[in-house]
């Protein structure tokens, strides 16, 4: 057997320099009773930061594990925030702690709409692979799942007097669900392309829906059932001898689901301003105002006018619509004027917030006063917050905070580490920042031109930057402010290296030429003391343009990366030609050499990594890799993909696939100079630090590892459950889906059923034994599990490994289990209801096993288990009730104490009092307009 090849591991540590990602929406939070519109929750890749928009600093982060968030939804009561990510996956987390106890496994992609029901207690979910699914909050379980969408889900809203859903997709329908039955009964074929948004206006008596145009249309919905509850029925009409068989199913043709429950009429149009499609649309609370906005800067705000005030603006039209029919004709008997109703009476523009970038998500909270805060997540990672007053005439728009620090507007091009491993620098189009390795905080933010290299000056009190303009800029860390702006190329300065005595620099740019400098201190005219500058002193003229350059650690070779795909190798002293280095098909866009000088690697837009000899330029490895970015520290290459990084010894072939990193192209990486830290920048506005652990990579441990998250996927693209009974191409199916974890669960339970099965049998030989010898035996040594656990018995042992099987993923996982298991099981769920053992999660697994399980027909006609059901279902029904009693009994109880308490105590519980303050209030609002009216 061979040696083990051991590589360095560096884990994923920090993500810094990121405020919100566009992928996932941004949504006002409360945190700890504090004030409301002050906290702010965004995705930031991975996790959830929670910000202080007045202090413009994160006070919680939700950490999530290696997918990326794509939608999150605060709960009703303010305490929870439910998070959905790419891979399907949907978290609960407490605004409290930041801790998640609760998480949802069903799509199978990424999930692109939250919602909760009005009280909390469910929870939607619109994924891209086009199913909607229906949480049980409280039981952490999953409801239904809904199929009928050909297209990624947009939108899901509950109604809250109805248990209906309506939802919106990208194939242009929206949808009405009857949750009840869990079936669509009205699809709405109004939108000629995708449906981006919908809203709930008027107390959910009109549906707003945003497409792909300029257009907001506006739906009427007339819930029928509640008409006719309310003293209207319809009518049937008596069948007649004239009457023929057509008109009879004419009449029942005419009772479809959807007249049945309600209609939706189209009630017009509201036009944007904007030319392309909604991005995203959303409303406060009480749905007051409607927020719109697409692509562009531009956020549009309507105003939803009450009944009360629709009707006195109408009042007035129509009384000037009399008088002027009167001036005309100048009659007293003309005829009475018509004044319409249009939806333009009902919604008006409030007015036009702009914002400094292009919008991606926004968020609406209406506070006390009428004051409409408003929360927008730019394209350019940046959170704003407007104020207005919907009171006043034309209310405008009040830039409320701003949170910049935190990032780059746009992707960080060049990192840099400082000398003593302290200091991280990043650089941008248009900003320059230096970091705090060790507590991620920004030291210094600069401006600066599109920066493309950066480095730090020996004694990290000054950096440099090579600009797309062609030009250096000279920063002084101490100050924050530009020193010097020197014009080194006519080009754009794609590379500059610090020469090994550390006394200047070398700079490669597209003007074909690698220019030498030197560090110089000069006499300020306006300072007294001296400052650093560079002096350019030799030029090296070559036939393409340079896009790399490196010295070699001794000094004695200087290695060029040009436009033809070569590399060619100089003498430092003559700048006389020594080597070329063929064999690139693209443009070889990054370099390094060993620390002995005796290797360098070089990086190729052809997507491949070669190591070659110094001596004689001959290629000694060859490997292909994924992305055009590579960086090497001495004897350890590390190149980087677009979300994965790979660490490569150059003296073997194999390389490695590590499992965590970015979501997005990775633009450029840094080494610290001990080798300790990398830091790595992304499309995806983050900055990742990566710190090296102790525990070295072993090839063979992650490939069984990568194997395993293959496997796991291809589960999760598999098919859902069969279900006995159930209809292939039905619109309700179950809500969970088939996970490696489901499958761990299982194999926990199975495992516990055979223990409990061996510890049966040893205690029927006991018995046996003892029977035959006549007297009472030493009972045998029971198993090291059950005595680990406290001396259970081998019965409880099975019940607490069933109860420690998340809820959400309890079904799925007793579906995996093999018929041979029920019958142990049976028996086991018959002597925990008889004992009052967690008699809901028992009654859970119970039904679902004889109702929904695939082993229900092996079940009903195995004559065995006929005496275990029967007794089940006495034991199960007494138990029940019995359960059902003392709870209503204890309820009674409560009711009985409060009202004695209240009557002898004359005080009020907090509801009720909650209940009469808002009452007085509402009164007391009612009295000022009545005397501000009589004014």
């Amino acid at each position: 057997m061979g040696l083990t090849k051991q590589y360095l591991r560096y884990a994923a540590s920090a993500v810094f320099g990121v405020i919100g990602s566009q992928k996932a929406n941004i949504a006002f939070v409360t945190m700890r009773g504090g004030e409301r519109g002050r906290f702010v929750a965004v995705a930031a890749c991975e996790h959830v930061f929670i910000w202080d928009v007045r202090k413009a600093e994160k006070v919680l982060i939700l950490k999530g594990n290696k997918h990326e968030v794509t939608y999150l939804c605060p709960s009703p009561d303010g305490i929870y925030v439910a998070v959905g990510y790419e891979d399907g996956a949907v978290r609960i987390f407490s605004l409290l702690n930041g801790e998640s106890n609760v998480s949802f496994n069903g799509h199978k992609s990424a999930v692109t709409v939250i919602r909760y029901d009005t009280l909390g207690s469910r929870l939607v979910t619109g994924s891209r692979d086009t199913d909607v699914i229906v949480w049980d909050v409280i039981n952490e379980c999953g409801l239904y799942r809904l199929k009928g969408h050909k297209d990624a889900v947009t939108q899901a809203l509950f109604l809250k007097d109805k248990n209906l859903l309506v939802t919106s997709s990208k194939d242009s329908f929206v949808k009405w669900w009857d949750l009840d039955t869990q079936h669509c009964f009205k699809t709405m074929l109004g939108h000629r392309s995708e449906v981006w948004g919908m809203a709930l206006l008027n107390q959910e008596s009109r549906l707003i829906t945003g497409s792909a145009d300029s257009e907001l249309r506006a739906w009427d919905i007339n819930y029928l059932q509640e008409g006719r509850e309310a003293g209207e029925p319809k009518e049937k009409k008596g069948k007649s001898l004239l009457d023929d068989d057509d008109d009879e199913e004419e009449e029942v043709v005419d009772e479809s689901p959807e007249e049945r429950i309600l209609s939706c009429k189209k009630a017009g149009s509201l036009l944007r301003e904007a030319r392309d499609r909604v991005v995203s649309m959303t409303t406060d609370a009480k749905a007051k105002v409607l927020a719109c906005h697409g692509s562009d800067t531009v956020l549009e705000v309507f105003s939803v006018l009450p009944e009360d005030e629709v009707e006195r603006v109408m009042a007035k039209k129509l009384k000037r619509a009399k008088k002027k029919a009167r001036d005309a004709q100048h009659a007293e008997d003309a005829p009475e004027p018509v004044v319409e109703r249009k939806l333009a009476n009902e919604i008006v523009r409030l007015t036009n917030i702009k914002a400094s970038a292009n919008i991606r998500w926004v968020d609406c909270l209406m506070c006390a006063g009428g004051e409409l805060k408003v929360a927008m997540l730019l394209q350019n990672n940046t959170v704003e917050t407007y104020s207005l007053k919907t009171s006043d005439k034309n209310p405008t728009g009040i830039k409320t905070s701003r949170l910049t620090l935190g990032g780059h507007r746009t992707d960080a091009r060049t990192l840099a580490f400082s000398s003593d491993n302290i200091a991280v620098l990043s650089a941008s189009g248009d900003t320059v920042k230096v970091w705090n390795r060790s507590t991620l905080q920004v030291i210094r933010t600069m401006a600066c031109d599109y920066a493309l290299c950066s480095l730090f000056v020996p004694g990290d009190r000054q950096i440099i930057l090579g600009t797309k303009s062609g030009k250096i800029q000279i920063f002084d860390l101490a100050s924050g402010t530009l020193l010097e702006t020197v014009d080194a190329h006519n080009g754009a300065l794609w590379s500059l290296c610090l020469s090994p005595d550390q006394r200047g620099i070398v700079t490669g740019g597209a003007d074909k030429t690698v220019k030498f400098w030197e560090f110089e201190l000069i006499k300020d005219e306006d300072a007294a003391q001296k400052r650093l500058t560079v002096k350019h002193v030799r030029t090296l003229q070559l036939d393409e343009d340079v896009l790399c350059v490196k010295y070699s650690p001794d000094q004695r070779l200087l290695a060029v990366s040009l436009l033809d795909c070569t590399v060619k190798v100089f003498y430092t002293d003559t700048l006389k030609f020594f080597l070329s280095l063929y064999g690139h098909k693209l443009p070889v866009l990054c370099l390094d050499i060993s620390h002995d000088s005796a290797l360098i690697a070089t990086g190729s837009a052809d997507r491949n990594v070669k190591i070659w000899g110094l001596d004689f330029g001959d290629c000694h490895r060859s490997m292909f890799a994924h992305d055009d970015r590579y960086r090497k520290n001495t004897t350890y290459i590390i190149y980087t993909h677009s979300c994965k990084k790979k660490y490569v010894n150059p003296l073997e072939l194999p390389g490695f696939l590590h499992k965590f990193g970015h979501h997005r192209e990775v633009w450029c990486l840094a080494i610290s100079p001990n080798g300790d830290h990398i830091v790595s920048s992304s499309h995806d506005k983050s900055l990742r630090l990566w710190e090296r652990t102790r525990e070295p990579i072993i090839l063979e441990e992650e490939r069984e590892m990568e194997r395993e998250a293959e496997f796991e996927e291809g589960m999760a693209k598999g098919d859902e459950p069969v279900v006995p009974g159930e209809i292939k191409d039905a619109e309700a199916a179950p809500a969970a889906k088939k996970t490696i974890e489901t499958v761990k669960a299982a194999e926990r339970v199975m495992e516990a059923l055979e223990l409990y099965r061996s510890e049966s049998r040893k205690m029927e030989e006991h018995q046996i034994a003892c029977q035959s010898a006549g007297k009472q035996l030493p009972p045998p040594k029971a198993n090291p599990i059950l005595v680990a656990f406290g001396n259970v018995s081998p019965s409880r042992y099975v019940l607490d490994v069933i109860k420690k099987v998340r809820s959400s993923e309890l079904e799925v996982s007793l579906l995996v289990l093999p018929f041979p298991y029920i019958p142990d099981l049976l028996s086991l769920f018959n002597c925990y209801v008889q004992d009052g053992l967690e008699v809901e999660l028992v009654c859970r697994c119970l039904f679902f096993l004889l109702r929904y399980a695939i082993h229900f027909g092996q079940i009903s006609s195995n004559q065995m288990l006929l005496t275990v059901i029967d007794e089940l279902r006495i034991n199960t029904i007494s138990k029940v009730r019995e359960i059902r009693d003392v709870l209503g009994f204890n309820s009674a109880g409560l009711q009985f104490l409060q009202r004695e308490v209240e009557s002898k105590e004359e005080i009020m519980f907090f509801a009720d009092a909650t209940g009469l303050l808002k009452e007085k209030r509402r009164k007391r609002k009612k009295r000022e307009r009545a005397i501000l009216t009589i004014a």
